[in-house]
């Protein structure tokens, strides 16, 4: 989760189990999905990146694999003996430690309450350019349908500061470059402190009683969402970066067709 997603992510071999946890939850305390989350996240199938980066969501190890953020699954059970048989596999390799890992993988099946039997409600309300557009398509799906996972979302969104939103959507569909401006500008609070706030108050003090500013979306600005986009100073240097390894997820189609 977080940070911790950020280090196993660009790892070539992401072995997942029936405990594993997935989120990205750094808008609810008044941050945006770091760590190179933009990046990946904007490669996951359909709109999920969109709907994880947004609403802070979890994961199951299950989910994880159908939808290319794992590698490979195995009951955790097997962990000690596959770190044990790993240990004497003597090879830099990549393509054999993929076909270790391979021995050691069980099935996987999703069961009704996992995320891609809701694909096609997700990707209908998060396919949106807009925090508004999303919040309104979700808010009709679930006065139609009493769908509760429409509600338990509109609930999760309405957690996190407006201005959060606002800017992890802008990066989910960005990259590197600008989640690291992005970093510069909460950190130091130019142009909010809302992640200041989130922490003291979910992590610090757990009050859970935020003071987000701006307070409700519509007095969120284009200028107040464009900064975070832009450099603390004239004279900041950028981000350097070398060449992108690709994550190999799982196209949409691909997914739905393991279901």
């Amino acid at each position: 989760m977080g940070g911790g997603a950020g280090i196993a992510v660009p790892a070539s071999h992401r072995l997942a189990t029936e405990k594993t946890v997935f989120a990205m939850p750094e808008v609810l305390i008044g941050f945006h999905p770091d760590v190179g989350s933009s990046y990946y996240l904007s490669r996951l199938p359909g709109h999920l990146g969109e709907y994880l980066g947004l609403t802070g969501a979890t994961l199951s190890g299950e989910e994880m694999l159908f939808c290319g953020l794992a590698t490979h699954y195995s009951l955790s059970a097997r962990l000690p003996l596959i770190e044990e048989q790993l240990g004497t596999l003597l090879t830099d390799d990549f393509s054999a430690v993929g076909t270790f890992l391979g021995k050691y993988s069980d099935p996987v099946h999703l069961n009704q309450n996992h995320i891609f039997h809701k694909f096609e409600i997700l990707n209908k309300c998060f396919s949106h350019g807009t925090v508004e557009e999303i919040i309104h398509a979700l808010e009709s799906e679930a006065a139609k349908t009493k769908d509760e996972w429409c509600v338990s979302t509109l609930e999760r969104l309405k957690e996190a500061p407006p201005l959060s939103l606002k800017v992890s959507l802008k990066s989910v569909k960005q990259c590197l470059m600008h989640e690291y401006r992005m970093t510069n500008q909460a950190i130091f609070g130019q142009v909010s402190k809302n992640f200041c706030e989130g922490v003291r108050a979910r992590l610090v003090d757990k009050s859970f009683t935020l003071k987000w500013y701006p307070l409700r979306l519509e007095q969120v600005t284009e200028d107040m969402v464009n900064a975070y986009f832009e450099r603390l100073s004239w004279d900041e240097p950028d981000l350097q970066l070398p060449s992108p390894n690709k994550l190999r997820g799982l196209s949409l189609s691909h997914v739905m067709s393991r279901m």
